[in-house]
C-alpha cells in the first residue's frame, strides 16, 4: 500500500509530504496506481523546486519521496501541495486499498 502523508503547520498550511511504498495494485512495471502517484509527486516537486524556484528539501529513492519547504514558503506553494493533497485524495476514495492518505500536523 501506498501512504501520502502531508505534513501542515499551525492552521492547516501544507509544508510538504512523504510518500512511500508501493500499491501492489500489478507487478512491478505495470502498476499503474503507482505510477500515477509517482507521476503526479514528481510533477508536485519540480513544481516547486524547478518551476517556482523555492529552496526545498527534496529527497527521492525507489519508492519513497519527501518533500519539505520552509514555513515562509509554505504560502507561496499553498497551491501546488493542496493539489497534490486533493490528487490523491480523490486517488484513495476511488482505490482505497492500495493508497492511504494522512494528514500530520507538525
Amino acid at each position: 500500500m501506498i501512504r501520502a502523508e502531508f505534513f501542515a503547520a499551525e492552521g492547516g498550511m501544507l509544508i510538504g509530504y512523504h510518500i512511500a511504498g508501493h500499491a501492489g495494485y500489478a507487478e512491478s512495471g505495470e502498476d499503474v496506481i503507482c505510477a500515477f502517484v509517482s507521476s503526479a509527486a514528481y510533477l508536485t516537486a519540480n513544481t516547486i523546486t524547478e518551476v517556482m524556484g523555492v529552496q526545498a528539501q527534496a529527497d527521492a529513492d525507489d519508492g519513497d519521496m519527501r518533500v519539505i519547504v520552509s514555513r515562509k514558503d509554505a504560502l507561496r506553494c499553498r497551491d501546488a501541495l493542496e493539489g497534490l493533497k486533493l490528487h490523491l485524495l480523490n486517488t484513495e476514495e476511488q482505490y482505497p486499498e492500495f493508497i492511504n492518505v494522512i494528514i500530520t500536523e507538525v
